[in-house]
């Protein structure tokens, strides 16, 4: 009989890159040239305020992650602070962040495979899916593995491009859109060209670009060490990202005027042709394509592990919890895939709206996600003295942090109403809150007639 335990093979660079895998995918190689294209370069200032919120909310996590060793995500937490309707509500809608964004990334595979295949879309991303699933299900190490360097290509190449930047400033190169200069940033209509308008419109697609750094927390129960890991990956992937993200966005606006990148193509790819590298679109091309079925990849680990803790919460089918020889949740993955395998479709349906869409939804469905550890934190603090006395990971400035980011989350959700792009799938998300608190007083009858 298969062993019914997630098994800790994940070590601390798994953890780490884990994080840095799902967050640094197509929100930036992709959707950063359609925020820089609403904002200018004061989308900057964009990345630093939702960097810092972030990393916020994932200090407030991890204090709530290391106070009771028997959490293994937050969806026990919001278990224990606001009750079985909110874990249930919570756990299901994280699954369903991580299968709108993998459905984002899943259609960018196709995409990028047409750069050298002139074949139908949906192909790639099903070949991509299927080989994703078998890679998933066999042991958690070797997803950890494969997740590092899958990561590693990533941060290589926005590392190249920020020390190409620099390069290129000291030497004052030209390009054939102009002198790569520090002035580029604000010589082309000022910070704000767009004005505060266009600078509150770009925070959907920030908000998507920062969605999975929390997977330190799925994959919690899944580490060598978690005492010693999780405040480690905490305190640095965060920072890391808002590096690599700030970095790279000023580099890029230094070597093109942000009025020469298009919300249609890659701006790495037009960086790396400006600068005169010959085959420097198929590397980029290379490179996004990697990093779509990398954020894919940790997608389909997320949810999977989400739906074997709701299963064993009693909040989803016992099936979920069954694992396989390697103590992985088989029939987790393969129901997770099946439904991301709509993503094919979408892309076939509506091809030039899919990608806006299910971004839209996963951010507004993340900042749930991150509001209820907000508001668990905020209850941890005024409920628990003991534990919080007994805490090594101290979340700092709480309450009025916590506070002051749920207010950022309030605002963005406002913009998006405002916004044309956005306000349809805005509108669209409370149904699926609405089915889930459907499903919860369903189940909850079913369960008092049974008994």
């Amino acid at each position: 009989m298969a062993q019914q335990e997630l098994k800790r093979d994940l070590e601390n660079r798994h953890v780490q890159l884990i994080a840095i895998g799902g967050t640094i995918g197509t929100g930036l190689f992709l959707g950063s040239g359609k925020a820089i294209q609403l904002a200018g370069p004061s989308i900057i200032f964009a990345y630093f305020i939702v960097g810092i919120a972030i990393f916020f909310v994932m200090r407030a996590l991890g204090e709530l992650l290391l106070s009771k060793a028997g959490y293994q995500s937050f969806t026990d937490i919001a278990e224990d602070y606001l009750g079985p309707r909110a874990a249930f509500v919570t756990g299901w809608t994280y699954w369903f962040c991580w299968i709108m964004t993998a459905m984002a990334d899943v259609i960018a595979v196709g995409v990028y495979v047409q750069y050298w295949f002139d074949i139908p879309q949906w192909v790639p991303e099903i070949i991509c899916l299927v080989v994703l699933l078998g890679l998933n299900l066999l042991t958690v190490k070797n997803f950890g593995e494969l997740e590092f360097w899958f990561a590693l290509i990533k941060v290589v190449t926005i590392l190249a491009l920020i020390a190409i930047g620099v390069v290129l400033l000291v030497i004052g190169f030209k390009t054939d859109a102009g002198m790569v200069t520090v002035k580029n940033i604000w010589g082309h209509g000022g910070i704000f060209p767009n004005g505060v308008p266009g600078f509150l419109l770009s925070f959907q697609m920030v908000v998507f670009a920062f969605v999975g750094v929390e997977l330190v927390g799925v994959s919690a129960a899944e580490t060598s060490n978690p005492e010693k890991n999780i405040p480690s990956a905490i305190n640095k992937i965060p920072l890391r990202i808002l590096f690599f993200y700030v970095g790279a966005i000023i580099a890029l606006l230094c070597i093109n005027p942000w009025t020469e990148l298009s919300p249609s193509e890659s701006p790495f790819v037009k960086t790396f042709s400006l600068v005169g590298i010959p085959i420097a679109a198929g590397i980029i091309n290379f490179v996004v394509l990697t990093s779509a079925a990398s954020a894919c990849n940790s997608g389909m680990f997320s949810t999977s592990r989400i739906l074997y803790n709701l299963s064993k919460n009693k909040q989803a089918s016992s099936h979920f919890a069954k694992l396989n020889k390697n103590h992985v949740p088989r029939n987790g993955l393969l129901i997770s895939t099946l439904v991301l395998s709509g993503g094919a479709l979408l892309s076939k349906l509506i091809p030039e709206q899919a990608f806006g869409v299910v971004t839209t939804i996963s951010a507004i469905c993340f900042i749930w996600v991150w509001g209820v550890v907000l508001v668990c934190h905020i209850k941890y603090k005024k409920t628990q003295p003991e534990l919080q006395a007994k805490s090594k990971f101290k979340a700092p400035f709480t309450p009025f942090v916590n506070y002051a980011v749920l207010t950022l989350f309030a605002i963005i959700l406002i913009i998006m109403l405002v916004a044309k792009e956005t306000r349809m799938a805005l509108l669209l998300t409370p149904l699926w809150f609405i089915l889930l608190f459907a499903l919860y007083y369903s189940n909850r009858r079913k369960a008092g007639k049974s008994s």
